[in-house]
């Protein structure tokens, strides 16, 4: 028997088509200004189809050939960061997690508090240039950020989920807390460990304000390209709009930007859709 449609259904399908189109304009928006032809583009900035198409924009964000180091730069403090992260956060995760550890509690309020009060951008710039002299030094892109508090959080929060008889077996069998922890705990962390994997990598290739403070002879592929939006917008302030928007103008060149500084975390992030989405609905439902 046919099921009937309700109103209910019809309505439904509305509000999905309409929150559809809303997500997914802004990113065709950027993707079609990127390869419009920019005088173009200045008529009318509304539209997700290229009308001019035109590769001007990439062929101005790339005519500089200073681009293999800092794209090393950038896939590498992305790689050591993220496994860096993971492992010093899951092993603090870990650890907070025990109870039978007497400050656990105490410790895990430190920790939160850090996420509401900061020193500020002074202390931490002496912190890292005169005290730990990290200047222009790759270390400056990976010590920093080894623990996020919030990651540590949601990992902990699964860790509480499983079984604790599991490391009270092992513990039995003769395993140390270091064995616990990566032969049990870990393992059975997956999907929170692919959420907060994917976190650290995303903040580690985004980030530029890190490079523009302290490790400018060191500069990564989204500083690199933040150099070329200023000369762009430079260029167009000191010619004037009427010679500069021949070929390229300041927005035109930040959507190229944005697409290529976009374009590799999204080829990653549905290997890790899966397990993001597991580690994200972690502590929804218990047993």
């Amino acid at each position: 028997m046919k099921k009937k449609v309700s109103t209910v259904d019809y309505i439904l399908v509305l509000v999905f088509a309409v929150v559809i189109v809303i997500t997914l304009y802004p990113f065709l928006n950027v993707l079609a200004i990127s390869f419009n032809d920019a005088t173009d583009t200045i008529k009318n900035i509304n539209f997700v189809i290229p009308r001019m198409f035109t590769l001007s924009n990439y062929k101005y964000v790339f005519k500089d050939s200073d681009f293999v180091m800092p794209f090393v730069t950038s896939v590498s403090r992305t790689l050591i960061g993220t496994l860096v992260g993971v492992f010093t956060t899951s092993m603090l995760a870990y650890t907070l997690s025990r109870k039978d550890f007497v400050f656990h509690k105490l410790f895990t309020v430190l920790f939160v508090i850090t996420m509401y009060v900061g020193g500020g951008l002074i202390p931490d710039y002496l912190l890292i240039m005169r005290t730990l002299k990290l200047g222009n030094n790759f270390l400056v892109y990976i010590i920093p950020g080894m623990i996020w508090v919030y990651n540590m959080i949601l990992v902990r929060s699964f860790i509480d989920g499983l079984p604790f008889a599991l490391q009270e077996a092992a513990k039995i069998d003769g395993a140390n807390d270091f064995q616990i922890w990566y032969k049990i705990v870990l393992p059975l962390c997956t999907p929170v460990i692919a959420t907060i994997a994917l976190y650290y990598a995303v903040g580690q290739w985004n980030s530029f304000m890190d490079t523009y403070l302290y490790a400018q002879k060191l500069p990564t592929l989204q500083y690199k390209m933040y150099e070329i939006m200023n000369q762009a917008t430079m260029k167009l302030d000191i010619h004037g709009s009427s010679k500069v928007t021949t070929a390229v103008t300041p927005m035109s060149i930040r959507m190229a930007v944005t697409v290529v500084a976009t374009v590799p975390i999204v080829i990653v992030y549905p290997f890790l859709q899966k397990y993001f989405i597991g580690g994200m609905t972690l502590g929804s439902v218990k047993d």
